[in-house]
């Protein structure tokens, strides 16, 4: 009983069907994720748009609210600078059926991966992107498929510690089942990473996202956003997308010298 409570205080989906990919984005397809449980969820694919393909993708694993749809932005963005992008939605949001879980979740992005490899984007060319609760999907993903890099956008050390901030009151850190761990993930990957947080952030305290910088243990850019809450423009628009785009430059250089070595 408790479980089902407190995931409604964590997910917020919306559950409304989407359109066909091509009706909302120029170019973009639909790709299906076939998960372990059984589960066939709806996302997009938007191909590098940009001057010069890189040869890379970024898998997008939004936070906890609204759906695909309201990623449009960052996946032109991204896209304009020759990056192939998957905008995923996990189980219940977006038209797609199940219930969010953290288990659940982490099946939905294992699915991803398959697919961007079927695509022809295995998972060391691909660059893992977390939105808020996405920071801790990814965190444990790339322990279970290394890819070429990860972004985490207003992460936080784990899940119980935004809740404590938000619930002083209550025993969260005894009682939170779904805990999304992203520190503890860090601390032992050497992955590059790049953190972009917003320095007025409401809903993940700032200085969550600064200790997630602090103790990464391969941290490539740290990006704070001045005047910036957590659902802002700016926080889907260019600033994110450039970052994004600087550590697929930096994986990409630093594996043709491996290549080369």
């Amino acid at each position: 009983m408790f479980a089902s409570v407190q995931r409604r205080l964590i997910y917020f989906p919306d559950p409304t069907p989407v359109p066909p990919a091509a009706a909302v984005i120029a170019g973009a397809r639909d790709v299906w994720l076939h998960t372990a449980d059984g589960l066939d969820l709806g996302s997009w694919c938007l191909p590098a748009a940009g001057p010069v393909d890189s040869g890379m993708s970024v898998l997008v694993a939004p936070g906890n609210g609204g759906n695909r749809a309201g990623r449009v932005e960052l996946a032109e963005q991204l896209s304009r600078r020759g990056l192939t992008v998957v905008l995923m939605d996990y189980r219940g949001y977006g038209g797609n059926p199940g219930t969010p879980s953290e288990d659940g979740l982490a099946a939905d992005a294992d699915a991803a991966v398959l697919a961007l490899s079927e695509l022809g984007y295995p998972a060391q060319r691909t660059l893992y992107f977390g939105e808020s609760l996405g920071c801790g999907v990814v965190a444990a993903l790339q322990a279970r498929h290394r890819p070429a890099g990860i972004v985490l956008r207003s992460p936080f050390t784990e899940l119980a510690d935004v809740a404590a901030h938000h619930y002083p009151w209550m025993p969260v850190r005894a009682l939170l089942r779904d805990r999304f761990p992203v520190v503890v993930h860090l601390a032992t990957s050497d992955v590059p990473v790049t953190v972009i947080y917003g320095d007025r952030d409401r809903v993940v305290p700032p200085v969550l996202s600064a200790r997630v910088a602090d103790r990464a243990r391969s941290l490539a850019e740290r990006v704070v956003l001045a005047d910036a809450d957590h659902n802002d423009p700016v926080m889907f628009g260019s600033e994110v997308a450039a970052a994004v785009a600087r550590l697929a430059r930096s994986v990409d250089v630093a594996g043709d010298a491996d290549r080369r070595a």
